[in-house]
């Protein structure tokens, strides 16, 4: 799911980030020879991300965008400071060239621009066509989730939060770091330092190519998905998480210099850093009202793509942590978030698919996608809290998301099949617990019809969901059926279709 709504956010998250990066960098350098580094108030309000759990109606008002304010005029830097910043390209890039030792090639070329130059050259993208009606679909399975509120009108808050948050960028077709005209010079080092590794990244491998691998669009496609296309859905995604790790990393070492230190040696101040990126600043009004999807999606790349790249470089040094893993890339979220998997080379098994084209004849296809560990742990911390989530999710192995409507009927509630697997059959009850507990929070009414069948083995320890429940909803039946390790969730789709699936998928799991 993340995959298709992070092209539009990239640009949006920057700027918060690296503000915040800037104001708690200050506070550790003045403790840097503390070694009880103090903790910040926005680590203790991280401690759970969870949301309080309302109602449908007042969750949406509660993360409704709000609407752009008229703007004071900003203060412009002056020709002086202009040149100043551009001179200050070629020594920031030897610096992040120094740092990551991938070597320099070309000169980077520079720009400036204003706010509304920026924002235009993001819109550009969000209005092309293809990118418009991916977004649109991606907004929809996301509220069918219960990842945005049903009202929730995604557009208009991300050129709200563009506005917001818009910060200096690298162009990889222009090959050129654009700075900004109404940000102070030394305010925006940090970020050149950022940018200008992906500027190396690009000279070196090709920035666009390597963003682009596995980067179908599985939903607009004429043909169904395949397993081959469920394993490589995230492969963009984790790509994302080692070109933003990177440039996180050499932000960091260069705001670290001036007290000797750097992110190898220096584990509380990245631990500080990711804390605030949740947070945001206090003047980031958009992103700290954002749904709790929102947030995650918008930093995962910097949060654990920065423990991603730190792991290697403390393990391994700056040749696997920098070239190598361009040459040689993670594929999925669990590999960013658990780097054990990738630097075993793990090799999940393939998930059982139905048979689409059959199965869903009286059904159109509206989008399909993997659902990897990153989305999974989004899910269980939505409804059931981040400790939930934080002991669950390393138990994913795999899922995906197919959703349709019926044929000739646009005003038909959004049917999904969902399909995971989990490390054990115990895991696997413990989650379908979670999901069926989240129906209250995304349905007005629902009711389990199948409560009496529950019976937990003795061996659970936890609150756990078995065998096979159906509930009732204003947009129809779910059905949830927790068999061996998987789970297969139904929601507004057939009885004879749900059927179809579940004989021809549990049948493949079980001969896997």
């Amino acid at each position: 799911m993340y995959r298709k709504t992070r092209s539009y956010l990239r640009a949006a998250i920057a700027f918060v980030l690296l503000a915040a990066s800037h104001i708690l960098l200050a506070q550790a350098a003045q403790s840097s020879t503390d070694p009880s580094f103090p903790r910040t108030q926005n680590q203790d309000k991280t401690e759970s991300s969870t949301p309080s759990k309302k109602s449908p109606d007042s969750s949406a008002t509660q993360n409704a965008p709000k609407s752009v304010q008229p703007e004071q005029e900003e203060k412009k830097i002056s020709p002086q400071e202009a040149q100043e910043l551009f001179r200050s390209v070629d020594e920031i890039l030897k610096f992040a060239s120094k740092d990551t030792s991938l070597p320099i090639h070309d000169e980077v070329k520079r720009k400036l621009v204003n706010r509304d130059e920026v924002v235009a050259f993001i819109r550009k993208h969000m209005e092309e066509d293809e990118d418009a009606q991916r977004l649109r679909r991606s907004e929809l399975v996301l509220k069918k989730f219960g990842l945005l509120p049903r009202d929730f009108d995604l557009e208009t808050f991300l050129v709200a939060l563009l506005r917001e948050q818009v910060a200096g960028y690298y162009d990889p077709q222009a090959k050129t770091v654009n700075l900004l005209d109404w940000i102070e010079p030394e305010q925006q080092k940090p970020v050149l330092a950022h940018e200008l590794t992906h500027a190396l990244q690009d000279q070196s491998f090709g920035l666009e190519k390597y963003m682009k691998a596995g980067d179908a669009d599985l939903g607009a496609s004429k043909k169904e998905p395949t397993q081959e296309d469920i394993e490589n859905d995230e492969i963009s995604t984790a790509h994302q998480a080692v070109v933003e790790g990177q440039a996180m990393v050499v932000l960091l070492d260069y705001e670290l210099l001036p007290i000797g230190q750097s992110v190898v040696d220096s584990p509380q101040i990245v631990e500080a850093l990711k804390a605030g990126m949740l947070v945001g600043t206090a003047d980031s009004v958009e992103f700290r009202n954002a749904p709790l999807y929102i947030k995650e999606a918008l930093t995962f790349p910097y949060r654990y793509g920065l423990d991603f790249e730190t792991e290697l470089l403390t393990r391994f040094g700056k040749e696997k942590a920098y070239a190598g893993v361009f040459k040689n890339p993670p594929r999925t979220t669990r590999e960013i978030m658990e780097p054990s998997a990738y630097l075993s080379g793990e090799k999940l098994p393939r998930m059982p698919l139905p048979d689409f084209k059959n199965d869903f004849k009286r059904y159109d296809k509206f989008d399909v996608g993997a659902v990897g560990e990153f989305d999974s742990a989004i899910l269980i911390d939505q409804y059931a809290g981040v400790e939930v989530s934080k002991r669950l999710y390393p138990h994913w192995r795999g899922g995906y998301y197919y959703a349709a409507r019926p044929k000739g009927d646009a005003a038909a509630p959004l049917g999904v099949l969902y399909l995971s697997r989990w490390s054990s059959p115990e895991k696997a009850s413990e989650f379908a617990f979670v999901y069926a507990k989240g129906l209250k929070d995304r349905y007005q009414h629902v009711r389990d019809v199948d409560e009496e069948k529950q019976v937990k083995p003795a061996s659970y320890t936890v609150e756990t969901l078995t065998g096979k429940h159906s509930f009732l909803t204003e947009e129809g039946t779910i059905f949830i059926e927790v068999k061996g390790d998987m789970v297969l969730v139904s929601e507004s789709l057939d009885q004879d279709t749900t059927t179809q699936v579940e004989r021809q998928v549990f049948t493949q799991g079980a001969t896997r």
